[in-house]
């Protein structure tokens, strides 16, 4: 018996079979070397939907039977079954999400399980094999989560409300399967009203475990099980704090060269890199690729490596004044890495404009993605500033449809890459307004016109239904006590921290100066856009990231 997908209906045969294959002779046999058999009769659970996944199954004999729910736990539906050669397990297994099916053995047979630290052995072991399971686990959770498994969670939120796309957002970027309604729609109204929720409530999170009103990404995340989970006599080599390009790089050779590595973020993966809706100069990618996607990709290769990944999950505190680091999370938990890399980039900037915060949770934006343009849908839209970022937003409503008009308070091509500058003067839906700047915002509950005042003191009004802001950004360092800052607040490093006076004698009794990218502290490294001397592109976020690492194997070499 092979596998056989009962749902959803439709569904493109090309992904089913890149979801659910037969395991090819030849890795069957490299698994033989993991894991253990064991008989198992039918109608025994083998993991239950809300719980952990306990490792990766693989059918000897038999089938397994997978259960899916809906948001209310009232319907049990069949989705899979799976025969002999094939393995049971979900993309929660590289994630640590709890899972969101119920396995169930349907014909008794026999089972080889690979417990958690067995997958992880044979994740960092065998090279195709590893490639064939991740794969196929990035492809099944497409596939279960378009179908009868996205309804295990259902949100209800208003498309125009900050707290809403927040969540909305997070569910997307951590893939997990759901159902995203209008709460404005017939649906929406329907669902809400049947619970006796009122609008003042949204967002709302309808889940087999109840109905949670209110809901941020932090409870969500508590309820998937992706929040930090400490214990007694964990060992944690590298915790990155930050998942943009820096930290997620930082994650990935951290983790493939056999350190302990955990990554830290107050919101989720991507940092302001995935709002870039498209990154042209990025090396390997001529057509393009979205920071997000980018992103998505870099978060699999980390996991896949052994990283775990907890968003959001704050970091209050470093705290370095007891000669070992202690990291200190807004929840109380304390963390002690062996290494920290600060990899929490920079946060962008608001217009000092009355009314901002009011239309920030319906008008305004500070990323420019595929759920962005949905729900600007066709408006007019206003652009501000003048570096890549800018640019690339502008192009990229541009081609959903959006009339733009981008503000920009100097010449275009003074932050802009060229290319992306000659490619906006040349777009016919955009218009480009130099050495002016908005000064007012209008509309009644959400932005309709906003006023643009250029350099000579001209005004005009323009019409907006919606803003995107990309107009520099402030290093997000106010967590660091005791580390050497600039004045503006930036992370000194390695060479610029002898230049400035900012060792003390911790450094002479080391016997050795700072390594690159480390800190004032020793064992503390800094990379990415938080770091004086950045250069602000994803390549380079990247390799320090990368080069990091190296810098912290030389720093534990030391101190073992």
């Amino acid at each position: 018996m092979g596998a056989e997908l009962l749902v959803p209906d439709g569904t493109d045969p090309a992904v089913v079979r890149d979801a659910f294959p037969r395991v090819p002779d030849a890795l069957q046999e490299r698994l033989e070397h993991y894991g253990t058999l064991r008989d198992v009769e039918a109608g025994e659970v083998l993991y239950q939907a809300g719980h952990p996944l306990p490792g990766l199954y693989v059918v000897e004999s038999g089938s397994v039977e997978i259960l899916g729910y809906n948001s209310d736990a009232s319907e049990e539906t069949v989705v899979l079954r799976y025969g002999a050669h094939h393995f049971v397990g979900e993309l929660a297994l590289l994630t640590g999400q709890k899972s969101f099916t119920t396995a169930r053995v349907a014909e008794a047979g026999r089972l080889r399980l690979l417990d958690m630290d067995e997958f992880r052995r044979l994740m960092g072991e065998e090279a195709k094999l590893s490639d064939f399971l991740l794969r196929t686990l990035v492809a099944r959770r497409e596939v279960l989560r378009t179908g009868v498994v996205a309804r295990t969670i259902e949100i209800v939120g208003d498309p125009r409300s900050r707290s809403s796309l927040a969540l909305r957002t997070y569910a997307a970027r951590q893939r997990i399967p759901h159902i995203w309604i209008d709460s404005d729609s017939d649906e929406g109204c329907a669902r809400l009203a049947e619970a006796g929720i009122g609008v003042d409530e949204l967002p709302v999170v309808f889940s087999p475990k109840g109905v949670f009103r209110r809901t941020n990404p932090g409870e969500l995340a508590h309820k998937l099980g992706l929040t930090y989970r400490g214990g007694s006599g964990r060992v944690v080599d590298l915790a990155v704090v930050g998942a943009g390009p820096a930290g997620m790089a930082a994650a990935v050779y951290g983790a493939s060269e056999g350190l302990s590595t955990i990554v830290l973020d107050s919101v989720n993966v991507g940092g302001q890199a995935a709002a870039s809706s498209r990154i042209e100069n990025y090396l390997g990618f001529p057509s393009g690729i979205s920071g997000e996607k980018l992103l998505e990709k870099s978060a699999l290769q980390a996991e896949k490596f052994g990283a775990e990944i907890f968003t959001p999950c704050t970091v209050a505190r470093l705290d370095t004044e007891s000669g070992s680091l202690h990291l200190e999370l807004d929840d109380g938990t304390s963390i002690e890495p062996r290494a920290v890399i600060v990899a929490t980039g920079a946060r962008y900037r608001a217009l000092p404009l009355d009314r901002w915060d009011e239309f920030e949770d319906s008008s305004i934006y500070y990323a420019a993605t595929e759920m962005e343009a949905r729900s600007c849908a066709s408006k007019p839209l206003v652009v501000v500033g003048g570096a890549n970022s800018a640019g690339q937003a502008a192009l990229f409503l541009a081609g959903r449809g959006s009339r733009v008009t981008i503000v920009v308070r100097h010449d275009l091509g003074k932050d802009m890459s060229a290319y992306l500058a000659d490619r906006l003067h040349a777009e016919p839906g955009i218009t480009v307004l130099t050495h002016s700047e908005v000064t007012a915002l209008h509309g009644p509950d959400t932005l309709t016109r906003v006023t643009v005042t250029e350099a000579s003191g001209d005004a005009s009004e323009v019409d907006c239904g919606g803003l995107f802001c990309f107009i520099g950004a402030s290093p997000s360092s106010s967590w660091l006590d005791g580390i050497a800052l600039d004045e503006k607040g930036f992370v000194l490093t390695d060479a610029e921290l002898a230049s400035r006076g900012a060792l003390d004698d911790t450094w002479t009794g080391l016997g050795r100066a700072p390594l690159p990218f480390e800190t004032s502290v020793p064992g503390v490294f800094a990379v990415g856009d938080v770091r004086r001397g950045s250069m602000k592109r994803v390549a380079a976020a990247v390799g320090e990231g990368a080069s990091a690492v190296h810098s912290v194997h030389r720093a534990l070499g030391r101190m073992a």
